[in-house]
């Protein structure tokens, strides 16, 4: 595995689709098969890009910010602040998991909303 190949094509991956060509970054960075764990969103690539060309249409101004991102065998963390309308500000942490051919056959995910208040002086970075 290239960790370093697989970290770039996840968050090349997940930049093309949250910013609204899914169907192009399905086309360049998954394999034949499609293994999707987010419940919001059906399993397999007409799914994804189902889910996502909505989520353009109906959140054109959302924007993401790549804060981390962690590679472990055919495994690819990435940890993210996304702002959408309103300023409603996310949380997510995504796994991706890779085929031995460098293409992303599945997929996890975490979102937790960012509160306006905590109990403690901490980011959620």
């Amino acid at each position: 595995m290239n960790l370093e190949k697989n970290k770039k094509n996840a968050i090349a991956f997940y930049k093309m689709a949250f910013e609204g060509n899914p169907k192009k970054a399905i086309e360049l960075y998954v394999g034949n098969k499609y293994i999707q764990h987010n419940p919001d969103v059906e399993n397999g690539t007409s799914g994804f890009i189902r889910y996502f060309d909505r989520m353009k249409k109906e959140y054109s101004d959302k924007s993401i910010e790549f804060v981390r991102c962690i590679a472990e065998g055919d495994l690819v963390a990435l940890h993210t602040h996304q702002t959408w309308p309103g300023n409603d500000e996310y949380v997510t942490m995504d796994f991706f998991r890779f085929e031995a051919n460098g293409k992303i056959c599945e997929h996890w995910d975490a979102i937790q909303q960012i509160p306006k208040e905590s109990k403690n002086s901490n980011t959620m970075y």
